[in-house]
């Protein structure tokens, strides 16, 4: 399965879409990235003077780069329209904030793939290869 098939498979649509490219991926992990556009709509009404990315978003782009994206590749054809990836568990500490109009980076390396159930270290980085957040995200791939 290709880069593009996998981010076309998303469970998402803009502007809930945080995958712009993967960079890598196989069976231990994934790479890829995603660029905050100033004209997102959350910046409007968070931090009105110097906006900020909320950490909900942050989390959800580390979900849907370092959990979706390598559940799905992992699930191969497997993963059809009858298939959903649910978060279960997230355990993540925020370091430097994202603002508007910077690209990430999201590493994630596969921690466990058993029973339906994927678990991954996930860091987040800047431009300037600083960590802006880390910590792990879990979910369960099941059958609508």
């Amino acid at each position: 399965m290709d880069k593009q098939e996998i981010i076309s498979k998303l469970p998402y649509s803009e502007p809930f879409l945080f995958v712009d490219d993967i960079l890598e991926i196989n069976e231990d992990g994934v790479i890829g990235t995603y660029f905050f556009d100033e004209n997102l709509y959350f910046y409007k009404g968070h931090f009105k003077q110097i906006p900020v990315t909320p950490g909900v978003i942050l989390t959800e782009t580390m979900a849907q780069i370092g959990l979706v994206c390598l559940g799905i590749f992992l699930m191969n054809d497997s993963f059809n329209m009858n298939t959903a990836i649910a978060l279960t568990s997230t355990e993540i500490e925020f370091l430097k904030p994202v603002f508007p109009n910077e690209k990430i980076t999201v590493i994630s390396k596969k921690i466990y793939f058993r029973f339906g159930k994927l678990k991954c270290s996930v860091v987040m980085i800047n431009s300037k290869n600083e960590e802006i957040c880390t910590g792990t995200i879990a979910g369960i791939i099941t059958s609508k």
